[in-house]
């Protein structure tokens, strides 16, 4: 499943292996306290204090809360520095990132047009970073993935953070973490991510499955905050921002599984919570089938409710970012839950069908975007 908080829709992304690259199709794959739990449709609507329950992801939120006082608060030992690599090869490698992230992430891309210089050069890193991370499991060369592959790239990971990169492409990351205050901790999760992807195939309850999408894309978020900067004149905490940008890449996660299940089903992969299939009367062998019956419309229903339900506390927080960083991020809330609409039209047939959003549609959606992100933000959230 590839990370998708930065907007990845793409349709193809880049591997990695020894430096060298290749395109292939690919599907474009905060701690929050939020976790809604699936009911039957007999059973009465849960109140907000319910559905917001901790239980089962109160590790997950240390683990954030960490971060978030590491990139807020204590100043990143390689902001102090500055590598010496020549300003003509920077440029280069900064280049070749540009041209990664508009070949393959058109809408996002467009979307950085607003950013400053900086920000942009750095987010176009982060992006081609996640992309390449994602490509280890989810690549060509995926059916040779083991951990020790996965352990040599955390290596590289961190050689990256101690200003010693392989290639061009490490060397622009690099040099963004040198300017802005990330945290390694993120970049780390997200590689234990691919490492849930060689191991498990199940999802036992939301709980699990929450782990995986804070792995694989809430990290993103993370990555992406100290980037894209909060407004100067926010009236919320740091931490409710973080939170938010996190609540948006369960999103979209969410909105990705539900997208990619039956092409996950002909991998053997289901990634659905086991417990709340089991609620619905629905096995593992009735997705394999592909067969939508009116049980698995139910249960979508509860699924895809629970995608737009990040997606509404994602909402404010996108608005407390710095002003020429909200486009990527609204861009991104927006498609993806036409996504989820998608599946609504196509009768709940994810199994047999791929939801997508058209080319024209895309298009709407951009002046729509672009006009949430310049209004005001609302005072509402705390």
């Amino acid at each position: 499943m590839c990370p998708a908080t930065l907007s990845y829709s793409s349709n193809s992304c880049l591997s990695a292996r020894n430096g060298r690259f290749s395109s292939k199709n690919c599907r474009g794959k905060l701690p929050v306290r939020a976790e809604v739990l699936i009911v039957s449709p007999k059973k009465r609507e849960k109140s907000i204090h319910e559905l917001l329950s901790v239980q089962g992801i109160a590790h997950t939120h240390r683990r954030v809360r960490e971060v978030v006082w590491k990139q807020t608060h204590v100043t990143n030992d390689l902001c102090c520095r500055t590598p010496s690599f020549d300003p003509v090869f920077l440029d280069e490698a900064y280049e070749l990132c540009r041209k990664i992230c508009a070949e393959y992430a058109k809408t996002f891309y467009l979307g950085t047009k607003l950013m400053t210089a900086e920000r942009q050069k750095a987010i176009w890193a982060i992006y081609v970073w996640c992309r390449r991370t994602d490509e280890l499991v989810d690549g060509p060369n995926a059916d040779y993935m083991n951990n020790s592959v996965l352990d040599r790239w955390e290596e590289r990971l961190e050689d990256i953070f101690n200003t010693k990169p392989y290639d061009m492409l490490d060397a622009a990351l690099t040099d963004t973490i040198c300017k802005f205050p990330l945290d390694i901790k993120p970049f780390k999760d997200m590689i234990d991510g691919m490492r849930m992807d060689t191991r498990k195939s199940r999802y036992a309850n939301f709980q699990e499955l929450y782990m995986y999408c804070y792995c694989v894309a809430g990290t993103v978020g993370l990555m992406s905050v100290p980037i894209m900067g909060i407004a100067p004149e926010c009236p919320v905490s740091a931490q409710t921002v973080y939170n938010a940008a996190l609540h948006l890449g369960i999103g979209n996660q969410l909105t990705n599984i539900l997208r990619d299940v039956g092409e996950d089903a002909l991998r053997g992969r289901v990634y659905l919570p086991q417990d709340e299939l089991a609620q619905f009367g629905i096995r593992d062998e009735d997705v394999f089938a592909r067969k939508v019956t009116d049980q698995w419309r139910e249960f979508m229903k509860e699924q895809i409710r629970r995608a737009r339900f990040y997606f509404n506390l994602a909402e404010e927080g996108a608005s407390h970012l710095n002003k020429a960083s909200r486009w990527p991020v609204w861009s991104s809330l927006i498609l993806y839950r036409k996504i989820l609409d998608a599946i609504e039209e196509n009768d709940y047939d994810n199994l047999t069908k791929r939801a997508y959003v058209g080319r024209a549609k895309k298009l709407v959606t951009l002046p729509v975007s672009y006009a949430r992100a310049l209004s005001l933000p609302s005072l509402a959230i705390q």
